[in-house]
C-alpha cells in the first residue's frame, strides 16, 4: 500500500515554495545524520518511548546517533515537519541504514527476531 500524498499539481504554485521550505533545515539535519550513521533515533525529551528505544539499543550493544527536538511543549513545529516528511506519526523515529523502521515497539520486534542485526550487516 502506498501512502497518499497530495500531488504537487494539486498545490497552488504560490504556496509551493513555502511548503517545500517548511523547516527544511530540520529535515536536512536528520537526512545528514541518517547518511552518516547506521542507526539514528530522533526524539524529544521526557518521552518514555524515546528512552525505551535508546535503552534497548544500548542493551543490544548497538551504537546510535540521537537527535532531540525539544519537549512536549517546545519545538513541536519542528517535529511536525519531520512527521510530514516521513509520514510517521509518533516519536521516536528510528532509522537503520537510512530506512525508517518505526518507533520503540517496532525496534523491539527487530531486536527480538534478529532482524536488526541483519539490517546492520547489510
Amino acid at each position: 500500500m502506498i501512502r497518499p500524498v497530495l500531488a504537487e499539481s494539486a498545490i497552488h504554485p504560490g504556496i509551493r515554495p513555502f511548503i517545500a521550505q517548511w523547516h527544511g533545515a530540520v529535515v536536512a539535519q536528520v537526512q545528514t545524520a541518517i547518511a552518516q550513521h547506521p542507526v539514528v533515533v530522533v526524539g524529544l525529551s521526557g518521552n518514555p518511548f524515546v528512552a525505551k528505544a535508546r535503552k534497548a539499543l544500548t542493551v543490544a550493544g548497538v551504537a546510535h546517533e540521537y537527535i532531540e527536538f525539544g519537549s512536549y511543549f517546545s519545538q513541536w513545529r519542528l517535529r511536525n515537519a519531520l512527521k510530514m516528511w516521513t509520514g510517521w506519526p509518533t516519536f521516536p523515529m528510528i532509522f537503520v541504514r537510512g530506512t525508517l523502521v518505526g518507533g520503540a515497539d517496532d525496534l523491539r520486534r527487530l531486536i527480538d527476531n534478529g532482524e536488526l542485526k541483519t539490517l546492520l550487516q547489510a
